[in-house]
């Protein structure tokens, strides 16, 4: 591994260490054990394509165009509290469990999803397009840089969606999915707050 390889990873694999909107749906998918494979595939891939952007340069655009900040601002929050406000109506009902195959989400809803949480969240474009794509201005070897970022990507999103596997036991009790869904619930609402401050 290069040393511009290595400073990707480390970047990119601390920039979505954090829990967030998408980082939640991965790992309620994983402990429902419902479409894992092709959801970390869309949040992997979907970073794969961001990062590429940023380091070509596509973070000057980002910048460039002042009001497209604030539509994705305002548009990623109206999702999230959309998003958040269906987490607390779960969390309130409960009832769900490990075991309780009937409610399970269709493919398409749960990409859709996926896909929501991942390009309408404006944080998103500023640690992967700007973030990423200036850090890799410093080094020579651009696309190691690159690589590293996205290999991190893949590394967390499989290591979250298949390891959450080892906290079903937990999650067989639906007292803990209610926990889960309000987690989740705050954690949306909290990050659409942060982006209507501004």
């Amino acid at each position: 591994m290069t040393q511009a390889m290595g400073a990707g990873f480390a970047l990119g694999f601390s920039l979505i260490l954090a829990i967030g909107a998408q980082n939640a749906f991965v790992l309620r998918q994983g402990l429902r054990r419902e479409h894992v494979l092709p959801v970390v595939l869309i949040c992997a891939l979907s970073d794969a394509v961001l990062v590429t952007a940023g380091v070509l340069g596509f973070g000057a655009l980002a910048r460039a165009v002042p009001g497209l900040e604030g539509v994705m601002r305002y548009g990623g929050a109206a999702f999230l509290i959309w998003y958040g406000a269906r987490n607390f109506i779960a969390a309130w009902r409960g009832g769900e469990s490990l075991e309780a195959g009937e409610g399970a989400a269709s493919l398409r809803r749960a990409l859709l999803t996926c896909l929501a949480l991942t390009w309408l969240n404006p944080h998103v474009y500023l640690d992967t397009v700007v973030l990423l794509g200036s850090v890799s201005a410093q080094y020579d070897d651009k696309f190691g840089f690159a690589a590293g970022a996205v290999l991190a990507s893949f590394v967390f999103f499989f290591g979250l969606g298949f390891g959450a596997r080892g906290l079903a036991p937990l999650f067989r009790r639906p007292v803990s999915w209610r926990v889960l869904d309000a987690v989740v619930g705050a954690t949306m609402w909290a990050i659409a707050a942060k982006l209507l401050a501004g």
